[in-house]
């Protein structure tokens, strides 16, 4: 069919558009050897007339088209801005002895082992060590000797550039087997693989689309270990929008076909098409405990699923259920949020007549402290033949305290007081390994005795070349807009004056009832420090950090709380005399993102610099994407008439102003990015070049063609990024890069 008068001058402007941009990007490949001086204009993208009417509402999207990343033209235009944002940062004195130092630093601390798990004689973990791309599948005797850990599978052997990882990995109740899904690129489209613990030889049919970064995946085995259920997403057969939807739990039968496999929890069992599945094997216990959340809205069914029997429902929405855990004897653990918003935990024996609704509470709710969320953030309960392990959140620092079967207290797990303990793994013979860190200590793992009630520290350990001894960490308090109190955690060098003058650094995630509790960084913390900065981490709403009223108090319609905290959070920081707006940065990742975005546009004046990677700006487009949809629980939805209204007036992308003076801003993504969609940053940072009124404030622009939303990025990568970043940290705020990179 011949294209229509308009269509043809369409395709002449598109033309035109995608030759004016190749013709930039060949100027600036030649400018770039010989750049001094200020950076070159930014690379323009013809503005189209699209205008969408929403509940009445006229809502123009001139970079509409920015969202097709398949376009020649946005091909070439995105080309241009990574070209423009590495002629700026390469041309930046010391980049290279910073990226040198900052690799010394990450490649000589010593590998680690985490994500932790016990089956049989054995303890199974992932070992980051950092002469390798990727973290290894390891196991070790169950004494927890590192010295004998064995590699079962090396993601950096079958790509040694670093492009495969593993997602996660689930092993029999012996410790004979283990499933692994492994992914390419940052794209988290995991395909399930068996291999032997004893061999590390591959066995068996590999499955594929057991994960995606949607609803993501999980396996657990059999109490027999003659099989395991695991998460299938939809095939070739499903409609190309509909395969990182409607997952469902299949089992397999070690020595039959995959073709044969049976389902057993899908759709016709309850789960919605934005269904995110967790698995709980109990380590051999005779159920399996099936956590099943609406998206990513906090919303959980649970069911119990039994090899030959038809999935149990145990929980429906209204019982507010979010995680449990399974005993050796079957008897089922929950974590409740019906009327206890920090938490309960109750009981439920087989065979679980009338499932949670019908549980009785043996842990009451503390007012204090709240359990921890459950699913992709953390393991709220753990239990072994007699004692429960509940790990709660105070403002942020996290604990574990241990009680009987029966809910009676035991013991607290030692651990510093402004600390997180992130894995808690009780071990045959009553014991238990249990991760801590802070913001000063690596991570290191300490053994705990029952019979003693002490504990002691382990060899699962990480050694760091950087230490924090010349450094404080002070805990303050902002006041929000509406009164509330806000923890401030504040990474300082001792004897740091408060006159205004100190480059600070404010970092926040606010959404999802995700914590920030604290952690120790090998790198970029102590990089920031050692140029004379300050470094915050700031417990805003949206986060779990004081239970699900501070999450509800970050969601929805009341998202604006989350900026409005973090602005509280800078100006108290401004207050106390720690630094000035012309020497304060902001970064955020992912829905810190979409923070950062919101306090671009609401505050452009507050900071001299931010960095937003992966975020989320458009969010009236958002739910157009296909994790977007997963995200309705959380953001809300346009096609709520007050939903959108809410939506419209924070949304980063809708309130780009021209000719206002907007900070320097840094946009990363990732292009194999399958939780945020790049059109975001794209989008973003379009209208801010456009806007922008200060050209000394560049907007720049860096999409990396080897990773994704971050999770699997290879080491190199990891470098690359932070190096970039922290360089146009130092360079805007004037910061010593002699100083930074000095040993």
């Amino acid at each position: 069919m011949s294209a229509t008068r308009t269509d043809r001058r369409v395709q002449s402007v598109r033309r035109s558009g995608l030759r004016a941009i190749i013709l930039f990007t060949l100027f600036l490949g030649l400018a770039i050897a010989a750049f001094a001086g200020p950076i070159p204009p930014a690379p323009e993208f013809p503005r189209g007339t699209v205008v969408e009417t929403i509940h009445h509402v006229a809502v123009a999207d001139p970079y509409r088209r920015l969202e097709n990343g398949d376009d020649p033209a946005v091909r070439a235009w995105s080309d241009a801005q990574n070209a423009r944002t590495r002629a700026y940062l390469d041309m930046l004195p010391g980049r290279t002895e910073v990226a040198a130092k900052l690799a010394r630093m990450l490649r000589t601390a010593s590998p680690y082992t985490s994500q932790l798990k016990a089956r049989g004689v054995h303890i199974f973990g992932l070992r980051s060590d950092p002469t390798k791309q990727q973290p290894l599948l390891v196991v070790m005797p169950s004494s927890g000797d590192v010295s004998q850990a064995r590699t079962i599978v090396d993601p950096n052997r079958l790509d040694p550039g670093g492009g495969i990882m593993i997602d996660w990995y689930a092993p029999s109740p012996d410790g004979s087997k283990v499933a692994v899904s492994l992914s390419k690129n940052g794209s988290e489209e995991g395909r399930l693989h068996l291999y032997e613990t004893a061999s590390g030889r591959e066995i068996g049919e590999p499955i594929d689309r057991v994960h995606q970064p949607t609803g993501l995946g999980a396996a657990a085995w059999a109490a027999n270990g003659r099989g395991f259920w695991y998460t299938l997403y939809p095939g070739e057969d499903a409609p190309p929008a509909e395969r990182r939807f409607n997952v469902a739990v299949y089992f397999h039968e070690l020595g039959t076909p995959v073709a044969s496999d049976v389902r057993v929890l899908s759709a016709k069992e309850g789960v919605p098409r934005t269904g995110m599945i967790f698995l709980d094997d109990g380590a051999g216990a005779p159920a399996t405990l099936a956590s099943v959340q609406f998206g990513d809205g906090g919303r959980w069914q649970q069911y119990v699923l039994r090899e030959g029997q038809p999935a149990l429902r145990i929980a429906a929405y209204a019982d507010r259920v979010i995680a449990g855990a399974v005993a050796k004897d079957g008897t089922i653990y929950g974590v409740s949020r019906k009327n206890a918003p920090m938490g309960k935990v109750l009981r439920l024996p087989a065979p679980y007549a009338g499932g949670f609704g019908a549980a009785k509470t043996i842990i009451a709710a503390r007012p204090d402290a709240a359990i921890v969320d459950g699913g992709e953030f953390g393991a709220p309960l753990k239990v072994d033949g007699r004692r429960i392990y509940v790990t709660r959140i105070s403002g942020g620092p996290i604990g574990t305290a241990v009680y009987s079967d029966r809910g009676r207290r035991i013991a607290t797990l030692p651990a510093p007081p402004i600390s997180s303990i992130d894995e808690v793994v009780p071990l045959p013979g009553g014991d238990v390994l249990y991760s801590v860190e802070t913001f000063v200590d690596p991570p290191h793992f300490m053994r705990w005795s029952p019979n003693t009630g002490k504990a002691a520290r382990t060899r699962i350990a990480m050694t760091s070349p950087v230490s924090y001894d010349d450094a404080t960490v002070a805990r303050v308090y902002a006041r929000s807009k509406d009164g509330t109190r806000i923890p401030l955690n504040i990474l300082a060098k001792k004897g740091v004056k408060l006159d205004g003058r100190n480059p600070t650094l404010l970092y926040a995630y606010g959404g999802f009832g995700a914590n920030m509790s604290p952690s120790f960084s090998t790198g970029f913390r102590r990089m920031w420090l050692d140029a004379g900065g300050v470094y915050v981490i700031v417990n805003i709403r949206g986060g779990g950090e004081y239970g699900d009223d501070w999450h509800q108090q970050g969601m929805l319609g009341r998202k604006q709380n989350v900026f409005d905290d973090f602005a509280a959070a800078a100006e108290t920081m401004i207050a106390l005399g720690y630094t000035s707006r012309s020497k304060l940065a902001m970064r955020g990742v992912s829905n810190g993102g979409l923070l950062m975005g919101a306090i671009v546009t609401q505050h452009p004046g507050l900071a001299r610099a931010v960095v937003g990677r992966v975020g989320v700006y458009d969010m009236l487009r958002l739910e157009q994407d296909e994790n977007g949809a997963f995200n309705v629980g959380e953001f809300g939805s346009v096609k709520d008439p007050e939903q959108f209204k809410r939506l419209h007036d924070y949304s980063p992308a809708h309130h780009v102003v021209p000719g206002k003076v907007y900070p320097a801003v840094l946009l990363m993504t990732g292009a194999n990015d399958g939780r945020v969609n790049p059109m975001h940053s794209r989008k973003f940072a379009a209208l801010l070049q456009a806007a922008q009124a200060e050209p000394r404030h560049p907007i720049l622009l860096r999409t990396s063609q080897t990773s994704g939303h971050g999770i699997g990025t290879s080491l190199d990568e990891q470098i690359d990024q932070d190096t970039d970043e922290l360089m146009f940290l130092y360079d805007q705020l004037g910061m010593s890069v002699e100083q930074a990179a000095k040993e």
